[in-house]
């Protein structure tokens, strides 16, 4: 069980009923359910506080609960034989992780780690299993999420084989500003290698070409986006 900090003010308000229940309905797995519904899937529930770095579950974990993000960033990541890391993704806000082992049965496939503070809810298998049996129609909601995940995992296939290691720092740039010119980034230099699937070296050279080129600044950790245009042209 992941060591957890006490609930901090913002995740003792979001552990309301009400806001657990609307944030569950902004999900792909959970939008088509009723009030009373998603009220019984946030009781079930309950909301963890956790410092940066706290691992949720490890790759091969046997499974039992999935988990909806409610503040901050949650990393999933899968380690090769030799020790090299590979970041699969960084999920914020109202994604969900966790539910494949229960739709496929498998253990865990990656590690899923607090790459912030962050606060999560996490809600038992059982209460997917008696949602699932009580009104099987929802399980389209299910098939809807693993399309999602699929095409994700296109797109990074497709950037894998189509991108040199700028266009992918870019995209990756664009992916952690979202819609904000300003923004700090999560990721330790490491960590943004590992989601580029580079090295440091070579990211840090594409960082340092956008300065130059007057796309980006940074420092340290604050990153400002100074040309988006360019940055989203050099991305594709």
């Amino acid at each position: 069980m992941a060591d957890t900090t006490p609930a901090t003010l913002e995740a003792a308000i979001a552990a309301s009923p009400a806001s657990l229940r609307e944030a569950l309905r902004e999900t792909i797995l959970f939008a088509e359910l009723d009030d009373e519904q998603l009220e019984h899937i946030a009781i079930a529930g309950s909301v963890m506080s956790l410092r940066r770095g706290v691992v949720l579950f490890e790759e091969g974990d046997e499974p039992g609960e999935f988990y909806l993000v409610l503040s901050g960033r949650v990393a999933i990541a899968q380690e090769s034989a030799d020790g090299r890391e590979s970041l699969l993704a960084v999920l914020g806000p109202g994604e969900l992780f966790g539910e494949m082992a229960f739709l496929d049965g498998y253990n865990r496939s990656a590690q899923a780690r607090a790459l912030e503070e962050s606060s999560v809810l996490m809600v038992p298998y059982e209460e997917l299993r008696r949602l699932y049996e009580d009104k099987p129609a929802a399980l389209w909601s299910a098939v809807q999420l693993l399309a999602r995940r699929l095409r994700t995992t296109d797109r990074a296939l497709s950037d894998t084989v189509f991108l040199d290691v700028m266009g992918r720092t870019a995209k990756r740039l664009l992916d952690m500003a979202g819609d904000r010119d300003e923004f700090e980034m999560p990721l330790t230099q490491e960590e943004l290698a590992s989601m580029v699937g580079a090295s440091r070296e070579r990211v840090n050279k594409a960082i340092h070409a956008f300065e130059k080129l007057g796309w980006v600044t940074h420092d340290q950790r604050r990153y400002k986006i100074t040309n988006r245009r360019n940055l989203e042209i050099r991305a594709r």
